[in-house]
């Protein structure tokens, strides 16, 4: 058994970055702190571009956060490579992705916080786009863009439209890698519950109900790989429980959506097929 894995399996707990040396990001006048946060478990082989994509915003203030559930891939290998760039990186077991989210919550020093995936991209000028949508709007805690998703298969669509009650009450109509909110969001709403494998995201937001104050962008912020549970029948029982007990919706109706969106799941390859047929 290598050293790392024997490390992990005690439980051990790893972490690195900037702040090891001293080094602490701070907001800046007109220039708020911005904390990109990933969590990962085994994420070779795209950690590392995942970690670039950040490392090349042109925002000048900007930290990067990584919360590793105790890989034994090499993953551990890659961070330590950039522990000079990364502001904080840390490694234990955790409870799943958002028990990982909610640990760099507690870490993160920005004004502003996003989501990235380890096996997501941002797009160059991303962080700077946001920032630009946040000046512009500055009662905004949720900004938001657009995704470009992309299937194992080939297949690729653009995905995120505006925030809307009356559509995000149905449906998660905006992304959440795709998004930014401001940590006056969190200190209103809590962090994410846990006890929701999948959509604890969406269940966060349904809390702020009509009340949300977002503005958007229809610009393309980053790459995202399909896949994963996200994209399962089981995200779609746990969206249905969402929004009944988190967005106080009717439960008939949810019961309804939730047989219609269970359809729709079912014809999605049928769908690809047809738009790779007449492209």
């Amino acid at each position: 058994m290598s050293s790392e894995v024997a490390l992990q399996t005690e439980y051990a707990t790893i972490c690195g970055g900037k702040r090891k040396n001293g080094i602490l990001a701070e907001g800046r006048p007109n220039c708020p702190l911005v904390s990109v946060i990933t969590a990962v478990f085994n994420g070779l082989p795209h950690v590392e571009g995942c970690l670039q994509s950040v490392l090349r915003q042109d925002y000048p203030n900007l930290e990067q956060l990584v919360m590793d559930g105790g890989s034994t891939d090499g993953t551990i290998d890659v961070l330590r490579r950039y522990d000079d760039r990364i502001a904080f990186w840390q490694s234990e077991p955790d409870r799943g992705v958002y028990d990982a989210w909610n640990k760099g919550l507690r870490e993160a020093r920005g004004e502003w916080i996003c989501f990235v995936g380890a096996d997501d991209e941002l797009l160059p000028g991303a962080v700077s786009a946001y920032m630009a949508l946040a000046a512009k709007n500055p009662n905004a805690e949720y900004l938001t863009s657009r995704v470009r998703w992309v299937h194992p298969s080939g297949y690729s669509r653009t995905v995120g439209k505006p925030w809307t009650w009356r559509a995000f009450s149905r449906y998660m109509c905006t992304s959440h890698v795709g998004s930014m909110h401001r940590r006056s969001l969190f200190d209103r709403l809590g962090i994410y519950d846990a006890s929701y494998s999948i959509v604890a995201d969406y269940e966060f937001l349904l809390r702020a109900r009509q009340d949300l104050k977002a503005a958007y962008m229809p610009l393309v912020t980053v790459n995202m790989r399909a896949g994963g549970v996200s994209d399962s029948k089981t995200a779609l029982h746990e969206q249905e429980r969402a929004k009944v007990n988190a967005g106080g919706r009717n439960p008939v109706l949810a019961s309804i959506e939730f047989r219609i969106a269970n359809i729709k799941f079912a014809l999605r390859p049928l769908r690809r097929a047809l738009r790779r047929l007449f492209e």
